[in-house]
């Protein structure tokens, strides 16, 4: 880690005790400039890589934090491109949890700024609930939103970082690396706050007021978040008639539904909902996974208008390779106990489409039949082959011209790729790929690509969620940063139960109660998880974190040495 809390003026605290006061005067106000380099655009599916912060007090620089940061995934090719951060360079990096910690306390009673600060939040929030730590919700000023509401009409082209540092002289260039723009950053919001002092904007109030105003009829609805606690767990928006609106999860509740109430609140439907609500429900958690999962399984039950994700877990669509004389593949929404008849499933997929370009993917690389109708081992009086038998795509079992011993040979291998290895499939999208790059056929390849690629993806997740969904039983823990231990029991896939301990305790007596008193979770159809993908994936992904020790597990718990895992974000 380098440069990190290195004091330029020792005499200045880096802290601030109490709440911060709207009219303190903005050159005693400590801002604390972040910027954050990361993997991609979402916070959900992307990871940070580099975090960039500089303290300010006055004008002047009262810390530095600056540290690469080791992601749990590969870094994708254009990012490297756009910032120069590579695998290699974070390969000794700390972790994001490292990184947190001091992170967290140069925040302490600072105004975060960040341009865009939107889209830092979530990712240091998302780290936050990772790591078990409590996201602070710091007063927030966004220079983005700041520099639109300061300059005049058609005073820069843009309102991007590198345009607002050129035109504001800042003494530093924006280089996509996350202490630079940190330092260009704070050189936008002291010119940005110059333009404003002259307006008459010296507090902290002041500055807040340049934000566009809060309408009446949602600022009237500030009391809801009244009586919240400040725990971490999930929060439920209800309309007058008791339905559930929208559901969030937080590690603060009360800040959390107080800032629905605030200019910061942006998004056009929240704000609709908010209008609708007339009262929060919140359910405190034990632990941010349980927090995860709750509002996971809630969303299914309530199907809430604003929530756009994780609606319909059930429906999802599968791969099936069918358990009959002659199997075929067929896109499914259920797993079905013939499974232990010999059909095997993947996925789900995130939609029918993407499982439809699965099958593509694998009818390219395997004379599998396209057919529908069950096919009888005698083939039926007059049966003809179709089209595909002719250009050799199969070998029409219909019709005797090939026996059943010679299509199981191609079903084992359809299901060996499903299951374990997708060599076969990924070797004959290879060869294609190269066929038409040869022949410059650029849009064909790309169709051959996206059908490889989902495939892979359908693969991968199940066969990273089978192993667990088969597991009776695992326990694992992991410390708190506060002390004590986080404690999970998983069933099958399912969370069964979670609590903490205190520090200093003994954990064992806690995980034998923990034990005791979790859910009973049968045994689902293989490889279904006993919950949704989602929840099984949320799971998972703790039991893989940073930190984490397996206490016990019931029956195996392992992955195929040659499968899809690794392998579905590298292509065909």
């Amino acid at each position: 880690m380098r440069d990190v809390l290195e004091p330029s003026s020792p005499t200045l605290p880096l802290a601030v005790v109490g709440e911060l006061d709207p009219v303190t005067p903005l050159h005693e106000v400590d801002f604390v400039v972040v910027d954050l380099e990361t993997t991609g655009a979402s916070a959900a599916t992307c990871d940070i890589t580099e975090v960039g912060a500089v303290r300010v007090r006055g004008g002047e620089v009262v810390a530095e934090l600056g540290s690469l940061v080791r992601p749990p995934g590969p870094i994708p090719r254009e990012i490297t491109a756009l910032t120069g951060i590579s695998d290699a360079m974070v390969a000794d990096a700390p972790t994001v949890g490292q990184v947190l910690a001091p992170l967290l306390e140069l925040l302490r009673g600072a105004v975060l700024v960040a341009h865009n600060a939107p889209f830092d939040i979530s990712f240091l929030r998302a780290a936050c609930v990772a790591t078990g730590r409590d996201w602070p919700a710091p007063a927030v000023v966004d220079t983005l939103r700041l520099a639109r509401a300061v300059l005049a009409r058609g005073e820069v082209r843009d309102h991007k970082l590198g345009t607002l540092a050129r035109h504001l002289s800042a003494r530093t260039t924006p280089t996509h690396r996350a202490l630079d723009d940190a330092r260009a950053t704070v050189d936008v919001l002291h010119a940005l706050l110059g333009r404003v002092g002259s307006l008459g904007v010296t507090t902290l109030g002041d500055l807040v007021q340049v934000a566009p105003a809060v309408p009446e009829q949602v600022r009237r609805k500030r009391t809801l978040a009244d009586g919240l606690p400040s725990a971490p767990g999930v929060y439920l928006f209800k309309d007058a008639r008791g339905r559930v609106l929208y559901v969030g999860t937080s590690g603060d509740l009360r800040a959390r539904v107080r800032s629905y109430f605030t200019a910061a609140e942006k998004r056009t439907r929240m704000a609709e909902m908010v209008q609708l609500a007339a009262s929060v429900t919140p359910v405190v958690c034990a632990t941010p996974l349980e927090a995860q999962v709750r509002e996971l399984r809630l969303i299914a039950e309530h199907d809430p208008h604003y929530n756009r994700r994780s609606r319909r877990p059930d429906r999802l669509p599968w791969v099936k390779l069918t358990a009959e004389p002659y199997p075929r593949l067929s896109v499914v929404r259920e797993v079905r106990a013939d499974s232990d008849d010999g059909a095997a499933y993947v996925g789900p997929f995130s939609s029918s489409r993407s499982a439809q370009a699965a099958v593509e993917a694998i009818q390219d690389a395997l004379p599998l039949r396209r057919c529908t109708p069950r096919l009888p081992l005698r083939p039926a009086a007059g049966a003809s082959a179709c089209a595909l038998h002719e250009i050799g795509r199969c070998g029409a079992p219909c019709t005797g011209a090939q026996s059943p011993e010679a299509y199981a040979e191609v079903a084992a291998r359809a299901r060996a790729a499903l299951t374990a290895d997708p060599d076969v499939v990924v070797g004959a999208a290879r060869a294609r790929l190269t066929a038409l790059a040869a022949a410059e056929r650029y849009e064909e390849a790309g169709q051959v690509r996206d059908r490889s690629l989902a495939f892979l993806r359908g693969a991968a997740r199940a066969q990273r969620l089978a192993p667990l969904a088969a597991a009776p039983e695992v326990v694992a823990a992991r410390r708190r940063p506060a002390g004590g231990w986080e404690l999970v029991v998983v069933r099958h896939g399912r969370l069964a139960g979670t609590t903490t301990t205190p520090p200093g305790a003994d954990p064992r007596p806690a995980v034998e109660a923990l034990r005791a008193t979790a859910e009973v979770v049968a045994p689902p159809v293989p490889p279904e998880p006993a919950c949704s993908a989602e929840e099984a994936e949320r799971v998972l992904a703790w039991l893989e974190g940073e930190g984490v020790r397996l206490v016990s597990v019931e029956g195996t718990w392992a992955c195929p040495v040659r499968s899809a895992i690794g392998r579905a974000g590298m292509g065909a």
